[in-house]
């Protein structure tokens, strides 16, 4: 039987559950409390590594109950300190399930906590902002000094890859591209070789001339965990290679990054964007789009110099900064996820808008 256990935010609020997963350790589990709204994907949430550090907060009621499909997964394990769900699923239903989602935070050393008011935890992150918290089995336990000076650190670091990889595609390779991996969803390197690309996967912490020896037709920035202004080593070489002409296309994390390079700042989030279901603006062509996000940073839209780049994309709801087209070097970049998995497919074009900067620069 599931034992009892709490989350108790830093703000004291407490909330009553049970454990599922991996067992609870005396002192508990400490990590940044944010939500998600995306109605599937639970596996694509538990594995993206944007999710570091953090406790993840689902506000649809039941999860898993198409059970566990590694095939799915989009790193090489889950991510999260701990999971949150209203109801977990005993007895999936689906011909690809290879077991149930219990077992599955038990052998990635995840905590679970069922039976808590999820919609009520996301009212109230929604209305003070994100904070930490700790899943805990007594919560006259809690060191609260602890849980509030808790901070993510060495977030890329920690989901990086430490050697190159590299991706082929099922022909001929039109492109050689390198996947600058800050934390990168496996969703992306397939969608590049989809099109045609061979993908070199290189660590976070190597260097503009190490990507400029590849002779790549293009780099992409992925998407990652953590303050974007926490990686100064990385946005110093990112000043490097925006100087060599290669073609660059950023998701997430890496659209931050670029931003900072160029000369934008960045700035948290009351709440963050974390779902399926984050409207996205053209400001070009005044199309709109449902896009899958995940982050708690966002480009200052008025720090964006005009005269090397333009705001592109807008978010329907709150106006904030979605995508950057730059003016003086071959780049674009995006708040949002062209590659979702499992969806919505709406700007998935965009990494043909990629390849077609790639073809350009061969034929310049």
């Amino acid at each position: 039987m599931p034992s009892p256990a709490y989350l108790v935010l830093e703000n004291s609020m407490v909330f009553e559950g049970r454990s599922f997963g991996r067992r609870l350790e005396p002192g508990g589990v400490v990590g940044e409390v944010v939500f998600t709204t995306g109605m599937t994907g639970y596996l694509e949430t538990l594995t993206d590594p944007s999710y570091y550090g953090q406790i993840i907060v689902q506000t649809f009621p039941m999860i898993g109950n198409y059970g566990v499909i590694r095939s799915d997964f989009e790193s090489s394990r889950a991510q999260p300190m701990a999971y949150i769900v209203r109801e977990w699923c005993e007895h999936p239903s689906n011909f690809r399930s290879g077991g149930d989602i219990d077992s599955l935070l038990s052998e990635e050393g995840i905590v679970g906590l069922c039976g808590v008011d999820t919609r009520a935890i996301t009212r109230i992150i929604r209305e003070r902002g994100v904070m930490n918290g700790v899943i805990i089995s007594d919560p006259a336990d809690v060191d609260m000094d602890s849980v509030k000076r808790y901070v993510i650190k060495d977030s890329v670091a920690s989901v990086s890859v430490k050697e190159p990889k590299v991706y082929k595609p099922d022909g001929d390779a039109r492109y050689r591209v390198v996947l600058w991996d800050f934390g990168a969803k496996d969703n992306i390197a397939r969608s590049l070789a989809a099109r045609g690309c061979e993908v070199t996967m290189m660590p976070c912490g190597c260097a503009s001339r190490q990507i400029e020896s590849l002779r790549p037709d293009g780099v992409m920035l992925c998407n990652g965990p953590g303050d974007p202004a926490d990686n100064p080593g990385i946005i110093e070489e990112l000043k490097k290679l925006t100087e060599t002409g290669i073609p660059i296309f950023g998701i997430c994390l890496g659209h931050q990054l670029l931003a900072l390079a160029m000369g934008a700042k960045t700035q948290r989030l009351k709440y963050g964007h974390r779902g399926a279901n984050q409207p996205v603006r053209d400001m070009k062509t005044g199309s709109l789009y449902i896009t899958t996000q995940n982050h708690g940073y966002m480009v200052v839209p008025e720090s964006i110099p005009e005269d090397i780049a333009e705001l592109r994309y807008s978010n329907a709801n709150d106006g904030t900064c979605e995508g950057i087209d730059y003016k003086t070097i071959p780049a674009f970049t995006v708040q949002f996820h062209p590659e979702a998995a499992a969806g919505p497919l709406d700007t998935g074009f965009l990494f043909g808008r990629f390849t077609d900067l790639m073809e350009a620069r061969k034929h310049a």
